[in-house]
This record gives structure tokens, C-alpha cells and sequence, in this order.
């Protein structure tokens, strides 16, 4: 209890009633998102794509103004400024995948790139670890009995059941390779 009391006293005192004022100007320039030109000294901040400059690194893009980061989450990925965002009311972005894409100006963004970008090099110990990430295992058709998977029974290593064998199918027994179409078919016009 005795340290938010002190923690109080020290904000009262860094953050007076003359720092609030409207005639101070040192308060305001300091959360004026242009006052630094370094863009360095701006990593982390979030603002408005239509306040940044061209070939600025970001992420956690918004895809519609207010809806929230939805683009470039993952570790260590940034995306990059290629039009300038002032200019017009959309944005020229190029993403991780190399895709550009236009992006509104009023749209939020973070500048600098996620943090961690070892993720994708860190190894997995044992089976179990991959499990405690949710990732169930992959069994082969060919391995399974003929009541789990088409591809599975026969004697000894089967390619595939029949005598000529059968082509690669799903476990409900679709097509799984040569351009068989699996969506919803289009609505012609």
C-alpha cells in the first residue's frame, strides 16, 4: 500500500497541473506523432499509415479503419511502405509473402518488425513437444486397415488396394491428385 501512495506523489509531481495546460507546448509536441524525424526512436508506436513515410517497416496492419491488427502478426515478419501514404487515400504496402497490396491510409499500423524472429528456428525435442503444440500426428493411408483409409490392408507393402493398384484418394475416397476439383462449383451466369 505504502509504494502506490509513493507511486502518486511521483506522478502528481512529474505530471502537474501546468504539464496538462493548454499553453504548454512542450507536452503537447512530445505526443506529436511527427515531432521526431528519427523514425527509430518511433519503433513501437502505432498511428495512422497516413502519418508515416515511404519505405517505413511496420506491422500489425489494420485491413479496415478501427477493426484491428489482422496483417504481418507473426514472428519476426514486417511489412514496407512503397507509396507514399499521403499522396492518396490508399497505400501501397508490400507483405512478408511479397504480395502488394492497398492498404486505406486511415488504416492503423505499429512501426518496427515483431519480435522473435528465432521462432522458426527452434527445433522440436520429441514427439511430445509437438503434441503440447496441438499438432496431431500424420499417419500414412497404406498403413492403416482397409475399414480406416481406401488405401489401406493387403499383404505385406501394398502400393494400393486392387490389383493394379488405385490411385492417391482421400479417406472418404476422392481424388486427391490430377486436378480433381473438390470446391463448390461456381455459379455460372
Amino acid at each position: 500500500m505504502a509504494w502506490l501512495s509513493r507511486a502518486r506523489v511521483v506522478s502528481s509531481a512529474l505530471f502537474g497541473k501546468r504539464a496538462f495546460s493548454s499553453s504548454s507546448n512542450a507536452f503537447t509536441d512530445a505526443y506529436n506523432p511527427m515531432f521526431s524525424l528519427d523514425i527509430s526512436s518511433q519503433v513501437g508506436s502505432c498511428m495512422p499509415i497516413s502519418m508515416m513515410r515511404i519505405g517505413t517497416i511496420i506491422h500489425n496492419i489494420e485491413v479496415n479503419p478501427g477493426q484491428g491488427g489482422k496483417l504481418v502478426r507473426a514472428a519476426g515478419t514486417s511489412a514496407k511502405i512503397l507509396k507514399e501514404p499521403s499522396a492518396s487515400k490508399l497505400c501501397l504496402i508490400k507483405l512478408p509473402s511479397g504480395v502488394e497490396k492497398l492498404i486505406d491510409t486511415q488504416c492503423r499500423a505499429t512501426i518496427g518488425v515483431v519480435s522473435n524472429s528465432e521462432h522458426k528456428d527452434k527445433k522440436l525435442r520429441k514427439a511430445g513437444h509437438s503434441r503440447w503444440l496441438g499438432r496431431r500426428p500424420v499417419v500414412r493411408g497404406v498403413a492403416m486397415n482397409p475399414v480406416d483409409h481406401p488405401h489401406g490392408g493387403g499383404e505385406g507393402k501394398s502400393k494400393s488396394s486392387g490389383c493394379r493398384g488405385r490411385g492417391s484418394v482421400t479417406p472418404w475416397g476422392k481424388p486427391t491428385k490430377g486436378g480433381y476439383k473438390t470446391g463448390p462449383l461456381k455459379k455460372r451466369k
